[in-house]
């Protein structure tokens, strides 16, 4: 027949979202510029809607075509390639904040800089003990990335052991959650702040982008959890659960840098 389909491609049926994620993005740039300029943020949350919505639609389009059957394996192999190098940009953002921390901690500023360098940490910064409550959020990360590898495992090579794939998302959800309420009580008694010295700015720009994808993991994670339940992942099908996978071990390895680098060395 003439318009049988004789290849293992999925030909996407033309969408308004690719328009709509360009949209919302310049919407909630202009909106973000316009409010550093004191007009308000309104246009900024309107796009930052937007944005968010694509993102909702165009994900659940894909889980629907995964449903479907469209994810033949050539498909996956591509959708695979996708997720590396997502998860490669964004090692090169952490590598920025990482060779910011670095220039400044290796050559700070002082009085007679750049004759002579400065302290480091600034004089007037108490930085956080690293062994206390940020050793206590490196393990809670690890064990939730072994909680996710457990569940991974379990979906992969256990015969579609749907118990253990589910109880092992729930554990990694939970500990990811417990990680972001720890953060969010280290931020409160932090000595320093944000504005005014490099290494608040820093820190609180390296560390907070991190917990800002440990969110967006817990959130991907939840999802794979829900779809766990409704019986949509097999042990052939669950190329979304192992993308979920990578990112998550991807934000691990993060911190492990954070951790090393900047609280305990730049500490």
């Amino acid at each position: 027949m003439a318009h049988e389909k004789n290849h293992d491609f999925h030909i996407l049926n033309p969408s308004i979202l690719p328009f709509a994620s360009a949209l919302g993005g310049m919407t909630m740039l202009g909106g973000m510029v316009l409010y550093m300029h004191d007009m308000g943020p309104w246009l900024g949350l309107i796009g930052l809607a937007m944005v968010l919505y694509v993102m909702y639609a165009w994900w659940a389009q894909v889980i629907v075509e995964a449903n479907e059957g469209d994810h033949t394996p050539v498909v996956m192999i591509g959708l695979r390639y996708g997720v590396i190098m997502f998860i490669m940009s964004e090692i090169m953002f952490f590598v920025a904040w990482f060779w910011n921390f670095f220039k400044h901690a290796l050559y700070p500023a002082g009085p007679n800089y750049p004759a002579v360098d400065g302290p480091w940490p600034p004089v007037g910064i108490e930085t956080f003990d690293p062994w206390h409550l940020p050793l206590m959020n490196t393990l809670i990360l690890l064990c939730s990335g072994a909680a996710a590898t457990w569940a991974h495992h379990a979906i992969a090579h256990d015969n579609n052991n749907r118990k253990d794939l589910v109880n092992g998302l729930i554990l990694s959800i939970l500990l990811g959650a417990l990680f972001t309420v720890f953060q969010a009580y280290e931020y409160s008694h932090a000595q320093f702040g944000f504005s005014g010295n490099i290494y608040g700015a820093t820190f609180f720009m390296a560390t907070g982008f991190h917990g800002f994808h440990v969110l967006v993991g817990t959130i991907f994670l939840g999802v794979c959890l829900v779809r766990a339940i409704n019986g949509q992942m097999t042990t052939e099908h669950h190329l979304g659960f192992e993308a979920a996978a990578w990112y998550w071990h991807f934000v691990d390895v993060v911190w492990l840098f954070l951790f090393a680098a900047i609280y305990i060395w730049g500490g």
